[in-house]
């Protein structure tokens, strides 16, 4: 999960519940019987993988879920992590592999939980969801095809929201919100983070670039409500076999809507595109994939191809800047914050190297050789 500080003066204090301090709210608040509990890596609020034992009360229920424990700042938006909770139903119904919202005792869908730290009492929403099979992209060989079917994803999902309506949805408006691509200046409060150095210099350059070639389109840009985070880790995939006895990868899993926001379409593939390169042997050609994906459901405008490249950069930016701050905030969760960094730099300078009419021509060629029925 992306989920950093709205305001650099207010950062979210991550919750810190032991792995038997989890087990109990699952059993006081959910009324079910933790076997095993583990704590899962995540962003700046806690995540636990739970196995509840089988009761008669609990024969027919799913055996595994996940604890959801939110950092404090996002727990003092009610509303929000309710239109979360909105959304992975409203999609789950429409047939897309979201988890399913457990109720508490109470039959609420959250619960807020108070702990004395020190001085202070600190409160956490506390939710609970089942738990979706497969492995992540990241640790999946990624083939064309399954960029094109995550970009599809992508796509598919943006467009289905366009159909679901409730009063909740207007706190997905996040104005200031750091994860928002439209909010790419708002980083330069950040760039101390990185020190004076080179990487400090390509984010400054980023920032600018998104200045001239985006700042000022950003009008003409469809708006949605975007997922926000549909990166390698937040994409479940499982293994089927294909006509011709090799394995091929589908999603099983959407991951982690706490990143939720009103965006735009061009937003949304190009996070997805940024996330894929990570991984990627190829990473300069995972553009024109999922592009292609994408395009399959919702065709970009030419503005808003226009705008692919620099959102690229944009969001390799958003995600180094950010986990150089949050390893200051969280140094014990360096491994995991700073997951993007062992690839994005490089990713990102050399993209800027190339320039963007090159990096362009191989996306929208790949792009194009879909339309022609077939794939590169």
């Amino acid at each position: 999960m992306e989920n950093g500080a709205n305001q650099q003066t207010q950062a979210p204090a991550k919750p810190a519940f032991t792995d038997a301090q989890a087990s109990a709210l699952v059993e006081s608040i959910f009324g079910l019987k933790v076997s095993k509990i583990q704590p899962l890596p995540s962003y700046d609020d806690q995540n636990f993988h739970v196995h509840i034992s089988r009761t008669k009360d609990t024969t027919d229920g799913p055996a595994e879920y996940v604890l959801k424990i939110s950092n404090t700042e996002t727990s003092k938006n009610p509303n929000l992590i309710e239109a979360q909770n909105l959304v992975i139903m409203f999609l789950k119904a429409a047939g897309f592999p979201t988890a399913s919202v457990c109720h508490t005792k109470g039959d609420n869908m959250t619960s807020l939980v108070s702990v004395d730290n020190s001085s202070k009492t600190r409160s956490h929403l506390v939710r609970l969801l089942t738990f979706l099979p497969g492995r992540p992209v990241a640790q999946t060989p990624i083939s064309p095809q399954l960029l094109y079917e995550i970009g599809r994803l992508a796509a598919k999902l943006d467009k289905t929201l366009e159909t679901f309506h409730h009063p909740k949805l207007g706190s997905l408006r996040r104005d200031n919100f750091i994860w928002n691509l439209k909010n790419i200046p708002l980083l330069e409060k950040y760039l101390d983070a990185l020190g004076q150095n080179r990487n400090r210099e390509i984010a400054e350059q980023v920032i600018q670039l998104f200045k001239e070639e985006v700042l000022t389109k950003l009008s003409q840009f469809r708006e949605c409500i975007n997922h926000g985070d549909l990166n390698d880790y937040n994409i479940l995939v499982q293994p089927s076999e294909s006509a011709s006895g090799d394995a091929v990868y589908q999603v099983s899993g959407v991951l982690d809507f706490g990143d939720m926001s009103y965006g735009c379409y061009v937003f949304e593939v190009a996070i997805t595109i940024m996330y894929m390169m990570i991984e990627s042997k190829n990473p300069l050609q995972v553009g024109g994939h999922v592009l292609a994906g994408f395009e399959s459901v919702i065709p970009l405008t030419t503005v808003e191809r226009g705008a692919l490249f620099p959102l690229v950069c944009s969001r390799f930016c958003q995600s180094l800047v950010m986990a150089a701050y949050s390893c200051q905030l969280h140094p014990d969760n360096r491994e995991y914050l700073m997951i993007t960094a062992k690839t994005g730099w490089k990713h990102l300078q050399q993209m800027l190297d190339m320039g963007r009419k090159e990096v362009e021509g191989i996306w929208f060629d790949i792009a194009r050789s879909y339309e022609a029925g077939g794939s590169m």
